[in-house]
């Protein structure tokens, strides 16, 4: 493992955290930490290359399937993979079979690029969080196994309060906001050895109490727009990643890919 490397070229893999929802830009796109990372890396790294082949609602095995093999190819300095919480999040799920995708996809990775990144992801603090934490702790210490195993880093995002905080979450109560996706790519950053810009762990101010009427009109907003979507979606068997192409599919220079970001069609995970 080479920290404080120089490096020329990153691939980002995984579903709608790596694609960067709920950080909006103002042409409707979203950003994420995997363009704000690419983005340092770039000012410090003239011809720096970055490809993002993730897209949102991808479940561990359709990330093995569609996106390991293309970014081995690229054969990259760095490479981050995150998957398998979509998994975790699925009424029913098979632990076992997961483990196993997730051990594939490292298995890959690991020889083809100079540095694979893995990650314990965050939580929204909330009951949903903790109807699912046995599942996601089983994956995130397999996580850990895989990284001793392969020579990964892992950047530890679970369990950090300010990351569980329900301010660093958007609306739909899914995806991270602006700040929490800069905090996620300062927690790369540092992971990789490079100097620290700021405390991504600093904790928010005190919240201002909401009232009960205020929290209600909230709960009944988000049931309707975005909980019965995600709902009718299991339900069905469909994903909002299905038909959507990769974010940024090649290996470019971060200049082009950088203007070449996916408009937004629907924000739903």
């Amino acid at each position: 493992m080479e920290m404080n490397a120089n490096y020329t070229s990153f691939v980002a893999i995984g579903d709608s955290f790596t694609e960067g929802m709920s950080d909006i830009l103002p042409d409707g796109s979203y950003r994420g930490w995997a363009d704000l990372l690419a983005a340092r890396l770039a000012a410090r790294t003239p011809g720096f290359r970055y490809a993002n082949l993730a897209v949102r609602g991808k479940l561990i095995g359709q990330i093995v399937r569609e996106q390991v093999d293309v970014a081995a190819a690229m054969k990259p300095d760095l490479v981050t993979l995150v998957g398998g919480l979509n998994d975790t999040l699925r009424p029913k799920v098979d632990m076992g079979r997961v483990r196993g995708l997730l051990a594939e996809a490292v298995e890959r990775l690991a020889p083809a690029c100079g540095q694979l990144v893995l990650m314990r992801s965050p939580g929204r603090n909330g009951p949903v969080m903790e109807r699912f934490r046995p599942r996601m702790e089983e994956l995130f210490s397999f996580v850990d196994e895989l990284a001793a195993r392969h020579g990964a880093l892992v950047v530890d995002l679970y369990g950090v309060p300010a990351l569980g905080d329900q301010r660093m979450w958007d609306v739909d109560r899914l995806h991270l906001t602006g700040e929490g996706h800069r905090r996620v790519a300062e927690a790369v950053w540092q992971t990789l050895g490079l100097d620290a810009e700021d405390d991504w762990r600093a904790e928010l101010p005190r919240a201002v109490p909401v009232g009960w009427p205020a929290r209600r009109t909230s709960d009944l907003r988000f049931a309707r727009q975005h909980l019965g979507p995600w709902i009718m979606r299991r339900v069905t068997g469909r994903s909002s990643g299905d038909g959507r192409p990769a974010k940024r599919p090649e290996l470019l220079p971060y200049e082009t890919s950088a203007s070449a970001a996916a408009p937004v069609s629907d924000p739903d995970a």
